[in-house]
């Protein structure tokens, strides 16, 4: 079906933190940070994550009711199960009026296949006389930590990229390795689904003025839990630590806030980082006066 979810600690609503890229869910408009109220009318807040989880799953071909809330509405959605796509890279070379050529890189989630894409859609683009960068985040719900940290030793030469912190103080830090494909100017597409490894990633580079964050505040999901089983069949989950910035900011519920806040203007999807995409549009603007 395509979509990345949290339950809300305390109140337990089930809550969208993004719609995967050409799945079901996002060709029917679910967005992120949309609320789940009910799976083929099963309340949601009667079930666990992973209940909430198995019953969204499903044989191909069969039909899913989702009853989602936005804005104080609540609107039912068929949707469909179908395959979804692994392949999390988009990229493409985007030559402008000013005779300046962007790579235009879209990543979708931190799956295993997403480090060996990445570095090799950079290359690819830097043979092709990319000038300039813009790297698509936007509805990135994260995935692997070490994903995140080896995409951005791709943009980043030195310094540090994240920190694990405990309540007693920092446990580890991940730091950059002097393996940064280019230097060009970049620029990085955020919004409300943008979370975990995608915070990562994105406060790593505006930490370390690496590159210029456009868009929407990002989705605050940054904790680092232990999942036991207990003897009755339930499961705990406890929060052992948290994600940090290269500059010590907590990333959970507060996300990152971009450099320039861009609103999005509702569209089709197909149209997304196309020039009717106004997010899109103020990165390039962005790109061509650094550039």
């Amino acid at each position: 079906m395509g979509l990345q979810i949290a339950q809300e600690i305390g109140s337990k609503r089930l809550q969208v933190i993004a719609p995967i890229a050409g799945s079901p869910a996002d060709r029917a408009g679910i967005l992120a940070q949309d609320i789940i109220l009910a799976i083929d009318g099963k309340p949601t807040d009667q079930l666990s994550l992973d209940e909430a989880a198995e019953r969204m799953r499903g044989k191909i071909g069969t039909v899913v009711e989702l009853s989602i809330e936005r804005g104080g509405k609540a609107t039912d959605y068929d949707l469909v199960r179908d395959r979804i796509a692994l392949n999390p890279v988009i990229a493409e070379l985007r030559p402008q009026t000013n005779g300046k050529k962007v790579g235009y890189i879209r990543l979708t989630q931190f799956n295993a296949n997403a480090t060996r894409e990445v570095k090799k859609a950079i290359e690819q683009l830097e043979t092709q006389g990319a000038s300039a960068y813009l790297l698509d985040l936007r509805n990135n719900p994260g995935g692997l930590l070490q994903a995140g940290v080896d995409i951005a030793r791709d943009w980043i030469d030195e310094g540090t990229i994240v920190y694990t912190v405990n309540r007693q103080g920092t446990l580890d830090s991940y730091e950059a390795a002097e393996t940064a494909i280019t230097n060009d100017p970049l620029a990085v597409l955020v919004n409300g689904g943008t979370a975990s490894a995608s915070e990562i990633l994105a406060g790593a580079i505006q930490d370390d003025e690496r590159g210029l964050i456009v868009g929407e505040k990002t989705f605050g999901k940054g904790l680092i839990q232990s999942l036991f089983d207990l003897s009755d069949g339930s499961g705990l989950a406890v929060t052992v630590a948290k994600y940090e910035t290269p500059n010590h900011r907590d990333i959970n519920k507060l996300g990152i806030m971009p450099d320039r806040v861009v609103p999005f203007m509702p569209i089709p999807p197909e149209e997304i980082g196309t020039d009717r995409d106004n997010q899109y549009q103020a990165a390039i603007d962005l790109l061509q006066n650094r550039s």
